[in-house]
């Protein structure tokens, strides 16, 4: 009952539009019942009592009650769809703002699947309630009351006999309600299932292909189809046997009445017209009780649909804001002037001044139940570019995911120039963090629209400054529509490494003082990422700038090596000086300097010995 409550809340935001919905509705419904009323007068006074005047004007009143009703079901229809749309339109967006404020964490335990079905299905079933079933729920209800009343007036006895079956309607009804309840929350979770192994397999669509396992995959969609399947044949069955019942049960009072009636009838207790519209007023109660059983499963999916939306509206957002959270600029002490000057005339100089030191004080983080970083402390002043280096999962990129705050450290302290992250306002700091990822996502945007994302008020020119430092320029001017060339989904229209220099071009448009590389040359060709690594070393100037590499020829952008193995800190230093110490970096970089690929933009061969290496390392 809860959550019916919560549900039907959401009309407080539309409140007159319900009460304009519910008035018309009551309206129509009082119009229907005056139908039998003038059947009544039409039999009794003008057809019995030969008055042919009064069929034009009983006629009349018929056609009148028609179009009133057809006038008044038009408003109606339009007040509650504009209210229930309008709850379904508020609860979407309220439900995705949530979401955006959600950590990284949040979406690590969710299929997008699920997100997406409870943000579209769900919703809808619960609009489908409020803007038709709710009405429909208590109109019918209100009309058998009403005809109830009306039948004990004309005739109590008559009335009684025939309404003696509303108490097994009733008890029917709710017992459908109780069945149905647990399976229609089944079948959402199950449809939620299949919509969340659809969106891997189409986003997934180029690996699938590439393994050749479209027949394995269509067996999975299939198993997951065919349980939604089973658990849609249970609810059908549930209605197949209940429907029909609660809609026989009324049917057992007709037969009553046109007994019990037709004998008042002849013998002179009933006139024909009070027969008639006694016996119109009782087959109206059969509609209601037809779809008393459809309104009751309308009623027990929005309450199933609703749990679920409320599952993830009610989920506490993991990284909040303090409420006296300063602007990064604050931390800085620098001015907002400042912090917007430079633009693209800042590319590879940092503007303001030195900012950006990161100190990483005693950090531990866990996935779950699953430690990756120990105990990390580790200091880099402003400016200072340090490569972390070390084996797969060690927590190289979840280091660097604690400085934006994706993540909170479960103990210990990320520092900005002295401030707590968790001292600092989200969005402001974000905007200071340029990120290019080892596999970068990009919008089915423009090329231009894609490189300003994190910047919508960047210039054309700006674009363009960005786009030449990742080396993408040349590229994108030889595209068609140049700038403006709409990219496919997730922009596989681009090669890997096109992709790359994208979002590269991307982080640097917002001139950030930190500088995130998460094996950001790990897609592009060795020409390309030796020019991209030389314009890096100009971009990188004056910016606090993170590399996480596995080749030897990124590494060398750095002036300090961190290595982690197992969440710690292993070592820390230069690169002559860890190949010299003959430790855990040495033994994966050392066969590389021994092959004389030195770790030097001394040309391009020494770029294409960084990339044998690391085919070849154990990086």
């Amino acid at each position: 009952m809860r959550t019916f409550w919560r549900i039907l809340k959401l009309l407080g935001d539309y409140k007159w539009l319900t009460v304009l919905g519910f008035t018309l509705a009551f309206a129509q419904m009082g119009l229907g019942l005056a139908v039998p009323r003038i059947i009544q007068l039409t039999i009794d006074n003008a057809l019995d009592g030969g008055e042919t005047g009064l069929l034009v004007t009983y006629g009349l009143a018929l056609l009148g009650v028609a179009v009133i009703r057809l006038v008044v079901g038009v408003g109606r229809r339009l007040a509650s769809g504009k209210a229930s749309l309008g709850i379904e339109y508020d609860l979407r967006n309220r439900m995705w703002a949530h979401l955006l404020r959600q950590s990284f964490g949040y979406f690590d335990r969710w299929p997008t699947g699920q997100l997406m079905s409870r943000a579209m299905s769900d919703i809808q079933n619960v609009r489908m309630f409020l803007g038709y079933g709710l009405i429909f729920f208590v109109t019918n209800i209100v009309m058998m009351v009403a005809i109830a009343v009306i039948l004990l007036v004309m005739d109590w006895r008559l009335a009684l006999m025939s309404l003696a079956f509303l108490p097994f309607l009733l008890l029917v009804t709710v017992r459908f309600s109780m069945r149905l309840k647990p399976i229609l929350q089944d079948v959402q979770q199950k449809i939620a299932d299949v919509t969340a192994a659809a969106e891997e397999n189409v986003v997934g669509s180029r690996i699938v292909r590439i393994f050749a396992r479209e027949d394995d995959e269509l067996v999975k969609f299939s198993d997951r189809s065919y349980k939604v399947f089973e658990a849609s044949v249970a609810a059908a069955r549930t209605r197949a046997v209940y429907i029909p019942l609660i809609a026989f049960i009324p049917n057992l009072a007709v037969a009553f009445l046109l007994y019990y009636g037709g004998r008042q009838y002849i013998q002179g207790d009933l006139t024909l017209g009070a027969l008639v519209a006694f016996y119109s007023y009782l087959m109206m109660l059969v509609y209601p009780a037809q779809v008393i059983g459809w309104l009751t499963g309308l009623l027990q999916r929005a309450i199933a649909s609703g749990e679920r939306v409320y599952e993830v509206l009610d989920a506490p957002v993991e990284l909040t804001e303090k409420p006296d959270a300063r602007p990064l600029r604050d931390a800085l002490g620098m001015t907002a002037e400042e912090v917007a000057g430079g633009g693209a005339a800042a590319l590879g100089a940092g503007a303001g001044g030195p900012a950006g030191a990161v100190t990483f004080d005693d950090v531990w983080f866990g996935y779950l139940d699953r430690p990756v970083l120990r105990g990390v402390s580790l200091e880099v002043p402003a400016g200072r570019t340090v490569a972390l280096v070390g084996h797969t999962g060690c927590g190289k990129t979840t280091l660097t995911n604690l400085v934006p705050r994706f993540y909170d450290a479960s103990r210990g302290r990320v520092l900005v120039d002295g401030q707590d992250v968790r001292d600092l306002q989200i969005a402001d700091l974000r905007r200071h963090i340029g990120i290019v990822n080892q596999d970068p996502f990009l919008f089915s945007a423009s090329i231009a629209e894609n490189i300003r994302f994190g910047r919508p008020d960047a210039t054309d020119d700006e674009v363009r400054a960005a786009a030449r430092a990742a080396q993408a320029d040349d590229f994108v001017e030889a595209l068609p529509e140049g700038y403006e060339t709409v990219i496919g989904e997730r922009g596989f229209t681009l090669s890997g490494g096109q992709r790359q220099r994208i979002a590269i071009a991307r982080a640097l448009v917002m001139d950030p003082r930190i500088l995130i590389l998460d094996d950001a040359t790990s897609s592009v060709d060795v020409e390309t990422e030796f020019r991209i690594r030389a314009a890096l070393r100009e971009v990188m100037r004056g910016r606090t700038t993170f590399v996480i590499a596995h080749r030897p020829s990124t590494i060398s952008l750095a002036q300090e090596v961190v290595v982690l193995d197992h969440g710690r800190i292993e070592e820390r230093g230069t690169h002559e000086d860890l190949i010299a110490a003959g430790g855990l970096y040495a033994s994966m970089f050392g066969d590389a300097e021994r092959e004389g690929c030195c770790l030097d933009d001394a040309g391009q061969e020494a770029a294409g010995g960084g990339a044998r290496t690391r085919d070849g390392g154990a990086a």
